[in-house]
């Protein structure tokens, strides 16, 4: 058993669980599980696996619903179970609670009274999705599931157009292709990833610009749980050797890393590439 019993605080701990390999939770997590007076999931079901598979006892606890349907009847127990001294561990069905998962209004609610607020960090599709893309991670947006409807959709994919990160988004795999059409229509045949069934056994990334993505995947037939990653917008009027001019400029007063940044900055470009540049024109 890789867990043990601790003297865990009274107030409300968060418990991020795997994404999909079981064994991607931490020792914390485990004993944070096995030592709370209380356990609420977002789903009971998939807590309970995972508290088999891990060898978690329950004891004479259960284990309470809280997700985005409970309403403020069961957020109301927990914080009144929170106000007798008690210990609450909250688990998300799949990675961290609160991304793109329920339990913000219980964060707030519980912090507001001056309870506890605290949390046992793990699993996220998000940074899992971002560390094998191959695209920019200095700077990122994640903007969560895009609306179902087209032009709802359209409108969402045009207020980011311009944030000067990666773009991240959670999607399904029957909305998969219309999305990645949209957002080549609105936002420029952009290079993009797809991440599907991260950590499982048919984890799969495939990569290529917007258009080309959306032709791979009408072709097949598409399953599990998918991330979309697209490069941040380029300065369509700024040419590489006006960037390189104002490298240049820069490095007569500032130091590479500083002129590095400057110049990412300024351009909405990856800071390793100009950082590797500008190591070329001091080295010269």
């Amino acid at each position: 058993m890789n867990h043990k019993i601790i003297s865990l605080a009274p107030g409300l701990h968060f418990v991020a669980t795997p994404i999909g390999t079981a064994r991607d939770i931490t020792l914390r997590a485990l004993d944070t599980l096995a030592s709370a007076d209380v356990l609420a999931a977002e789903d009971t079901r998939s807590l309970k696996r995972l508290l088999e598979i891990h060898g978690v006892p329950l004891g004479v606890r259960h284990v309470m619903a809280y997700h985005d349907h409970s309403g403020a009847g069961t957020r109301a127990k927990l914080l009144a179970l929170l106000a007798e001294g008690k210990s609450v561990a909250y688990a998300s069905e799949a990675g961290t609670p609160l991304i793109a998962d329920p339990g913000y209004h219980l964060a707030r609610e519980a912090s507001e009274a001056g309870h506890l607020v605290t949390s046992a960090p793990g699993a996220s599709a998000i940074i899992t999705a971002l560390s094998i893309a191959g695209l920019p991670t200095d700077a990122f947006f994640f903007a969560g599931f895009l609306p179902n409807a087209k032009t709802a959709r359209k409108t969402a994919l045009q207020t980011v157009k311009d944030v000067p990160g990666t773009l991240v988004f959670y999607e399904s795999p029957r909305r998969l292709v219309d999305m990645l059409r949209d957002a080549a229509e609105v936002l420029g045949d952009r290079p993009a990833a797809v991440c599907r069934e991260l950590t499982k056994k048919f984890e799969e990334v495939e990569r290529g610009a917007l258009t080309a993505l959306a032709g791979s995947y009408a072709a097949r037939s598409v399953k599990g749980e998918i991330v979309v990653l697209i490069e941040r917008a380029g300065d369509a009027q700024t040419s590489d050797e006006d960037m390189e001019t104002a490298l240049k400029t820069a490095l007569e007063t500032m130091s590479v890393r500083d002129a590095s940044e400057a110049v990412a900055q300024a351009f909405s470009v990856n800071k390793r590439k100009v950082y590797a540049r500008a190591l070329e024109l001091k080295k010269g």
